[in-house]
């Protein structure tokens, strides 16, 4: 039996004999002495076969290649000085082999090598098609072991320091759509009906609270059929929360403490008592979106009132139709930053496109504050003005001045994106710094052009701050955003108990008392049997993970991701099914039927 994992070993172990399980990582022959370096989702041990000591042996261990499974059993040995290697955790030691049995062995070429000590890059094509092997690298296996940690760890503290009871609410449920689309799951018992697969637990965890659990986590699975991208997939993860008689600061104050516990025991790293809170107002018109990245300064100024009758048109003609104009400061930025770069087809004015803009205006400030600048701009300000625009943007000699103008929408959106893009080629980022703040305060419903209606911009369940419960529709939101390093980690709010102002918000967002009553009724009747006051959040934790571990993807804190089409290339799925299944199920298949079409064509 296995004694011990390979990774454990330390010198303290010395002169114990013990028996290992796991990989060839690699085999090297030092002459005429076979060292393997045998790993397992512990680490890496060295292991040496020596022709003198054990001969029998001798052979086999120049015969193992990497990725044999085996079993090592021999005498845990002291390394000699100078062979000690500080790299990894059991580099002071090593074993002397007395038995070596080959498990299994790799009948085939490895599509690609697995060994830490091999630098080879892997496409990601191939490194999913062949996960299995990918998650033995040792850069995979630490991430899902993080992953493990962080649940872990949060398991612990909501469990044994805050009382919190962990309840499965169900995977096929009820397809209620409002935000992405649903995945839906016929019923053959219940022919021309469906299931949907879950976006969030988001009803039954209010349920939840109507019977009483007034402390309720899940780590929750979720699916949402929607376009993918870097940081989402169509199946997710979801530490999933809901809490019963908490204000707003209350349970803000609990996410607080989870925090600080789970980066302290996973990281190491204290976080502050209190994290940073900004209005989503404030973050919009400061940052020009709704998670800054508060590692760094450059912000953005507002400065519509100084160009509302300006003779350049681009400017006021975008304040007279309802927009703005922003500046985005630069210090240093002249020496850093060309006109070619902001000028059609440079990269920073392709950042700015990319975020709806047209382009980039400038400003630079040379010295004795005389500003450079193309001349439908410089000639259209005067003295005074100029003067106010410095003082307001603090721009000093040698600063550059990017703007914005058009919708507030497009200035915000094109203005961070840049922001972001100067903030990391100027190193104004450091990554050593955690930044987690809290968005609060966000408008209750946005304006669907597409539809012609109000949406929730959370969802329709979100309470409204009481002061604002007299006009829902310019209602602000009792509802909090948790920010990590300019990325949404957790969004949350107080919920909605009354049936009445559910009603209410429903009717906002264009449902009829009908409609409301067919895809909700059963939570309107649950609020008229005694609900309590009651809020929650939830994180997303393949994004959590996926910060923590310094990845730029969660497709690599997740142990068999989709691509960005939704394939499993492991699986290869979706695929085709068997005509008997979709015949039980009573469902056709209109691309089935428009490929038979062409073939009698």
């Amino acid at each position: 039996m296995r004694t011990h994992y390979c990774g454990e070993l330390r010198g303290e172990h010395v002169g114990q004999t013990v028996t290992l399980f796991g990989w060839v990582d690699r085999r090297r022959d030092h002459g005429g002495v076979i060292f393997l370096d045998l790993r397992d989702r512990q680490g890496t041990v060295q292991i040496v076969s020596d022709p003198e000591r054990t001969p029998e042996l001798y052979a086999l261990a120049e015969s193992l290649r990497n990725e044999y499974v085996v079993k090592v059993q021999g005498k845990v040995t002291q390394r000699p000085v100078d062979s000690l290697n500080p790299k990894i955790a059991t580099g002071e030691i090593e074993i002397y082999a007395e038995v070596i049995e080959v498990v299994n062995a790799v009948r085939q070429q490895l599509p690609f090598q697995v060994s830490s000590a091999d630098s080879e890059t892997v496409r990601e094509e191939l490194r999913l098609k062949y996960r299995y092997l990918d998650l033995r690298r040792e850069r995979m296996r630490n991430n899902l072991l993080l992953r493990h940690q962080i649940i872990k760890t949060v398991r612990r503290y909501l469990e044994d320091i805050q009382n919190f009871t962990e309840v499965e609410t169900p995977i096929l449920t009820r397809s209620t759509p409002e935000g992405a689309r649903d995945y839906l799951v016929p019923s053959r018992v219940n022919p021309g009906e469906w299931f949907a697969l879950p976006q969030s637990p988001q009803l039954f965890k209010q349920l939840l609270m109507v019977s009483g659990f007034d402390r309720y986590y899940q780590v929750a699975r979720c699916f949402r059929d929607e376009d993918l991208r870097a940081d989402r997939q169509p199946e997710f993860t979801q530490l999933d929360m809901e809490m019963s008689f908490m204000s707003q600061a209350e349970i803000m104050a609990l996410n607080e403490g989870l925090m600080r516990h789970l980066f302290k025991t996973v990281k190491g790293v204290d976080l502050p008592s209190t994290f940073p809170q900004i209005t989503y107002a404030d973050a919009m018109d400061r940052y020009g979106t709704d998670r800054p990245d508060a590692r760094f300064g450059l912000e953005l100024v507002n400065v519509s009132d100084l160009f509302q009758t300006s003779g350049f048109k681009v400017f006021s003609g975008a304040i007279a139709q309802g927009g703005v104009v922003k500046v985005l400061p630069i210090p240093g930025g002249n020496d850093q930053i060309s006109n070619v770069r902001i000028k059609p087809g440079g990269d920073l004015f392709k950042v700015a496109c990319e975020g709806g803009a047209k382009g980039l205006a400038y400003i630079r400030i040379r010295d004795g504050g005389e500003i450079d600048t193309i001349g439908a701009i410089k000639d259209n300000m005067t003295p005074e003005q100029i003067a106010i625009l410095l003082e307001r943007t603090q721009a000093k000699p040698g600063d550059l001045l990017l703007f914005g103008a058009g919708t507030t929408e497009v200035v915000n959106a094109s203005l961070s994106r840049v922001r972001l893009a100067v903030g990391e080629e100027m190193k104004l980022i450091d990554p050593e710094v955690i930044s987690l703040l809290w968005v609060v305060d966000f408008p209750m419903f946005e304006w669907n052009a597409d539809e012609k209606r109000l949406e929730a911009i959370h969802h329709p369940f979100t309470a409204p701050l009481p002061e604002d419960r007299h006009d829902l529709k310019t209602a602000r939101a009792q509802a909090y955003d948790l920010v990590y390093n300019g990325l949404e980690i957790g969004g949350g709010s107080l919920r909605i108990y009354e049936s009445e102002l559910q009603q209410q918000v429903f009717t906002a967002i264009g449902l009829s008392d009908a409609e409301a009553q067919n895809k909700f009724g059963f939570l309107l009747e649950a609020f008229n049997y005694g609900t309590p006051p009651h809020g929650g959040i939830a994180y997303g934790l393949d994004r959590l993970v996926m910060l923590m571990s310094g990845e730029e993807s969660i497709r690599d804190t997740i142990a068999f991701p989709k691509t960005q089409q939704a394939r499993c290339l492991l699986t290869q799925a979706p695929s085709d099914v068997d005509a008997k299944q979709l015949k039980e199920l009573q469902i056709r298949s209109t691309v089935q039927d428009k490929l038979q079409e062409e073939k009698l064509k």
